[in-house]
């Protein structure tokens, strides 16, 4: 078996996943993904709907060391930007600002809480990466908006 031989089928898969993944389906799927990553984040710092536990307090203090914030603004913070830009992305509304908001906190947690996490936390960036150079894509409240 030959290279040329081995190419026609590479080729061919190559121009399937071309068509049905799109560029479009990629940003719906990569805005679910990246959401559900920080949505199951945020819901382990609460009990019902925005409560945030004590033992979510008691990590900020002893375990999530965040420079300039005290650590109970911090855990607020934390807590509600999950909930929030994760709810944004899954409709696409605001898409940049909350792949951007997240990759903030991607490097705010690698930098200064857990910095051997950092294939995890390069992973989360490509995906917020994407998301903030292309948008929301097609299936986005941004499109139907017309929010860059």
């Amino acid at each position: 078996m030959t290279a040329l031989t081995l190419r026609a089928p590479l080729d061919a898969f190559a121009q399937t996943a071309r068509k049905l993944l799109s560029e479009d389906v990629l940003a719906l799927v990569t805005r679910f993904g990246v959401a559900a990553i920080f949505f199951q984040s945020g819901r382990t710092k609460v009990d019902g709907f925005l409560h945030i536990t004590d033992g979510t307090y008691a990590l900020f203090e002893s375990e999530y060391h965040v420079p300039l914030l005290s650590p109970v603004v911090a855990a607020h913070m934390a807590t509600y930007a999950e909930h929030l830009f994760s709810v944004l992305l899954v409709v696409g509304l605001f898409t940049r600002l909350s792949a951007l908001a997240f990759l903030g906190m991607t490097a705010v947690i690698e930098i200064f809480v857990y910095p051997d996490a950092w294939p995890t936390h390069l992973s989360w960036a490509g995906l917020l990466l994407f998301l903030i150079a292309r948008g929301g894509g097609t299936f986005s409240l941004d499109r139907l908006l017309k929010i860059p």
